[in-house]
């Protein structure tokens, strides 16, 4: 299927060198021949992660293609579909897969691992992009292009925590850290499920954000900086069912305190400034009966089946705060500084 109205260029950063921010430059480029099995998006908004910076840092540990489009998580148009693609056509609203080749199940091959976009494989800062159709999902109706597009990485990051291999339960506990993207889906996700929320924050501001999106208890680590035993306080001394662990070496030992016997800590970045010391991990864990589980992101088969629960309870993404295409350096700046609540977008189409 074809229109004589199809773009020929596109606009797109590209990270010339693993130095830093300055080192991103955008280029204008032929929209490539589509193949048989792709899909040409139109891509409208771009959100960010954590990764985003520290590739751009040159600090990501899975390895940066050269010359590589940053960026992992988008929602767009389909403006043309291949031959034998089915199950798009043009006008449908989509977002790809964070690792557009794991399909489903548990990660299994090197490429599953490695095929998150923006890293080892060009990403979605850019305006037209051609994607293998089995990696794209139909974005829930209710949902504007920005609020889609931080669904990929953080939404089915979050999803994949609390609906693996035990799925979250009503009445369970989560511990949900700060108030970044994956954190923030956590506990919306949570509360949707019938769960009970606690969440660490470090201001007043933030805590004011977290009490109306429904945490059930807030900590400020900053005034509570034991804030594991303020934890197995609020629980009459149980501890939690699932903790999203986003700080890495500087919380994980008081993540695994908080947690409860048989309990799961679920790994997700290494935001925590400092490290901490983790040498009686082994014997905590061991004593405790945990279960300690790296999350890389999720398959497509969990990105549609979250799509079905966020339509279902009409859950709407936190957005803090959207930038334009040209102003991407100065949104990951923003992103180093932590100030932002839920995710942070570039809007990327001109109309």
């Amino acid at each position: 299927m074809s229109s004589p109205n199809l773009p020929t260029e596109t606009r797109e950063y590209h990270l010339t060198d693993s130095t830093g921010i300055s080192a991103l430059k955008i280029t204008q480029v032929k929209v490539p021949p589509l193949k048989e099995d792709e899909v040409l998006v139109k891509i409208h908004a771009v959100s960010l992660q954590y990764r985003d910076l520290v590739i751009t840092l040159g600090q990501y540990p899975l390895g940066v293609k050269p010359n590589v489009i940053p960026g992992s998580d988008c929602a767009g148009e389909v403006l043309n579909v291949g031959g034998s693609v089915k199950g798009f056509k043009p006008g449908d609203r989509v977002s790809s897969n964070f690792a557009p080749s794991f399909q489903f199940g548990d990660v299994e091959t090197e490429e599953e691992r490695d095929g998150g976009l923006g890293g080892l494989v060009d990403g979605v800062l850019t305006e037209y992009r051609a994607f293998p159709a089995h990696g794209l999902v139909h974005i829930p109706e209710h949902l504007s292009y920005e609020e889609a597009s931080t669904l990929p990485c953080a939404a089915v990051t979050a999803y994949n925590c609390l609906h693996g291999p035990v799925p979250l339960k009503g009445g369970d506990t989560v511990l949900v850290l700060g108030t970044g993207g994956v954190s923030i889906f956590a506990l919306q996700l949570a509360k949707a499920g019938g769960a009970t929320v606690i969440a660490t924050t470090s201001s007043e501001a933030k805590a004011a954000v977290l009490k109306k999106l429904g945490a059930d208890h807030i900590i400020d680590y900053n005034t509570t900086p034991d804030w594991d035993k303020e934890v197995l306080k609020l629980t009459g001394g149980r501890g939690v069912d699932h903790v999203i662990e986003v700080g890495g070496a500087g919380t994980i030992m008081k993540s695994i305190n908080s947690t409860r016997l048989s309990g799961w800590v679920h790994i997700i970045g290494f935001l925590a400034s400092g490290g901490g010391d983790t040498s009686d991990i082994l014997v905590k864990c061991l004593t405790k009966s945990l279960f300690l589980r790296g999350i890389l992101v999720g398959s497509r088969t969990q990105f549609e089946n979250m799509n079905r629960f966020i339509s279902a309870v009409q859950l709407k993404p936190i957005v803090d705060k959207v930038f334009s295409f040209y102003e991407y350096p100065q949104a990951l700046e923003y992103l180093s500084s932590q100030k932002h609540v839920g995710k942070i977008v570039i809007k990327v189409a001109k109309a």
